[in-house]
């Protein structure tokens, strides 16, 4: 496990390899499962338990990414306590892009496990021997030889014991099943494309700007964890040794306020068109804008109980 954590933590900060990965063992699980525990019951069953398999594992990844997704929980914890003057339009804005970015990160999985298993075809197969509609059984039957022992067995075609017979039709499922399993691959691929050219071609910076942009959030975050884990061990470690008097009280950095951990963890509404790259940049540049207001507040209170300097 502790050879995997490296590489894991790694997929996490790389973003297309962090989705290269996460389709890969997607697939792979795909095909460990429909062997394992994939089991046609070629009775009239066929349709929902193909439906099921191609379906459920498909919404169960889609939720594990959206629990797994760290802009999930930043977007959702304390919602409830927010202030109402967070339904204006920029804020709302901000919420659906958030939302669209943890959409498209959760459903990498299931794409590609709908995908795998329309290429395969097992889950397809099962499902259609077992539509309940008589035109749907005709057109699938048609040129068999027995097209009406075709319709009697249909259901018992994805089991072994059905004979020779069932090839064909099976062929012919398995065909529609992989056309649908490249129309979805071609879309997924379509709409990324689309959605990032879209993005790109709105963007009001630069491509090298977007770049160092990226490059803040990702080193932003990665020092957050370091520092976050530091000072929560010094604290937790200070307090210990107060407890146990091995030392007395003394002034060590305390954690930030709640009223600034709220500023640093909203959505970023900021533009780099102000030079402004993220919540904990705002909130370190407003910080220093006010002491310096502050400083300059108390010089000129300090100047003016003086009085005026003679000078001559």
């Amino acid at each position: 496990m502790e050879t995997i954590q490296p590489l894991l933590k790694f997929a996490s900060k790389q973003t297309n390899f962090g989705f290269g990965l996460v389709a890969l063992l997607t697939a792979g699980g795909e095909q460990i499962f429909s062997m394992v525990a994939f089991k046609c019951p070629c009775n009239e069953l066929n349709f929902t338990y193909g439906l099921v398999f191609l379906l459920v594992p498909a919404l169960a990844l889609l939720l594990l990414g959206v629990i797994i997704t760290k802009k999930t929980w930043q977007l959702t914890t304390g919602f409830c306590h927010r202030n109402p003057k967070l339904c204006k339009w920029r804020n709302l804005k901000s919420m659906g892009v958030t939302v669209i970015k943890i959409s498209a990160c959760s459903l990498v999985a299931p794409s590609t496990w709908i995908a795998v298993a329309l290429l395969r075809g097992s889950y397809y197969e099962c499902a259609m021997t077992g539509a309940n509609s008589t035109r749907y059984r005709k057109n699938v039957c048609r040129g068999v030889n027995s097209a009406a022992e075709c319709l009697t067995k249909l259901q018992m075609f994805p089991c072994k014991s059905a004979g020779k017979e069932s090839e064909e039709v099976l062929l012919t499922l398995r065909a529609h099943s992989q056309i649908l399993g490249w129309l979805v691959i071609a879309s997924i691929m379509m709409s990324g494309l689309l959605v990032i050219c879209v993005t790109r071609c709105f963007s009001p910076i630069s491509y090298l700007q977007l770049k160092f942009w990226n490059d803040y959030v990702e080193e932003e975050d990665n020092l957050m964890d370091e520092y976050s884990s530091k000072h929560a061990k010094e604290l937790a470690e200070r307090n210990l040794k107060i407890f146990f008097k091995i030392q007395d009280p003394a002034e060590t950095p305390t954690p930030p306020s709640t009223e600034d951990w709220k500023k640093i963890t909203l959505l970023n509404k900021s533009s780099p068109k102000d030079q402004i790259y993220s919540t904990l940049h705002r909130y370190v540049e407003k910080t220093n804008e006010h002491r310096s207001v502050r400083t300059f507040s108390n010089t000129l209170g300090y100047i003016e109980s003086s009085g005026p300097v003679n000078y001559l």
